[in-house]
């Protein structure tokens, strides 16, 4: 979900007429964490199946993942969008450090996706998931909003899903479109008083 914010904020972004130019003035403190960060879970993500040693250790991993997040986006809050960020990863973690360090799944929510992927989280194949039940606590963190047609990716996401899609949407809006304008702005000030000088 967190691909769909930054594609949907980018398009968004060049429809207002938004570019890259706020990129050079983006300056991010452990900027080196959200790279590695993505670059742990894509590996377990896709061994954690073959690698029972991994497996058994995904829940650990990804609980440290979001507490590194956490950090790196506690320590930048002063970006604009950042600290909403914070509580949707916040919501997340929560949902899962509650459960045993794993994500529940509403299985009515999920009922819009394959079938194979109720059977897989009954039988525990998907590390950062974990079927809802009676034994859930904080359910309601928990992914429990579908989303389908027309929405073009069939998907269940949770209410720190739609927070910290909120976060990136403001981030993107003031990085692409806000910064490169009062650049222009500053440009246009800049060049009127100099000619006002001569």
């Amino acid at each position: 979900m967190v691909f769909d914010g930054i594609v949907i904020s980018f398009v968004i972004a060049l429809f207002r007429k938004g570019n890259l130019q706020g990129l050079s003035d983006l300056k991010l403190k452990a900027g080196w964490i959200f790279p590695l960060l993505l670059a742990v879970q894509l590996v377990v993500y896709s061994f954690q199946n073959d690698y029972k040693v991994l497996g058994q250790a995904s829940a650990s991993i990804y609980m440290v993942v979001y507490i590194l997040g956490l950090v790196f986006l506690f320590i930048n809050r002063n970006h604009r969008g950042f600290l909403v960020i914070f509580i949707g990863v916040f919501l997340n973690f929560l949902a899962m450090a509650i459960n045993g360090g794993r994500m529940p799944v509403s299985a009515e929510a999920a009922a819009i996706l394959d079938p194979s992927y109720i059977e897989a989280l009954k039988e525990g194949l998907y590390a950062k998931h974990s079927l809802l039940d009676s034994s859930t606590k904080l359910g309601m963190l928990a992914d429990i909003i579908p989303l389908t047609d027309p929405y073009p990716r069939t998907q269940v996401i949770s209410i720190g899903d739609v927070v910290m899609n909120i976060g990136i949407f403001l981030f993107i809006q003031y990085l692409m479109v806000e910064i490169p304008k009062n650049k222009e702005v500053q440009d246009i000030n800049m060049s009127t008083e100099g000619g006002g000088l001569r």
